[in-house]
């Protein structure tokens, strides 16, 4: 079982969604999960995962983790080379390491190197960004490239955005 997530922010309020799949290339055979949350603070640059974890933790304690192979989160596990722990980082400790958790971000993110993967999808010249924590980050990138759909963007990542922000 494979979980991913996205968060989308409005009237100080998230809507968290996770889509449940079974394997890497699956298009059709997903589970949706959905939580809406008031009194989300404010975004603080560089601390992102203050904002977002929360989200992702409340929905996740819905789910049973039962052959969890990995967690998908939009943006990156680690800030920097020298291991700044990001989003993803900090969902692998909420959750004691019990399984690998693999940031996907569609912009690059300038401190960071060595611990980035890029995956150029269909057409596109644009690479997403693959940052990972329990799981090598060259095998996590392939992950996501096996991803169904043509496109830059992963079939069942694009529709959990767009699931994301229906509001």
């Amino acid at each position: 079982m494979i979980l991913a997530f996205d968060t989308y922010y409005f009237n100080n309020k998230a809507k968290t969604v996770c889509l449940q799949f079974n394997d890497w290339p699956d298009k059709d055979d997903y589970q949706i999960y959905s939580e809406t949350l008031a009194g989300i603070e404010e975004y603080i640059p560089g601390e992102f995962y203050k904002r977002e974890l929360p989200c992702i933790l409340s929905l996740f304690a819905k789910i049973d983790p039962e052959n969890l192979e990995a967690i998908i989160v939009d943006g990156y596990v680690f800030l920097d080379d020298d291991g700044k722990p990001g989003l993803g980082a900090h969902l692998y400790n909420a959750i004691d390491g019990k399984c690998p958790v693999i940031g996907v971000a569609k912009s690059n993110f300038a401190t960071l190197d060595r611990q980035k993967g890029q995956v150029c999808r269909g057409n596109s010249k644009n690479p997403l960004f693959i940052t990972s924590i329990g799981i090598d980050t060259d095998i996590a990138a392939l992950h996501i490239k096996n991803m169904s759909g043509q496109f830059r963007i992963p079939y069942l990542l694009k529709e959990l955005d767009k699931l994301t922000k229906q509001v």
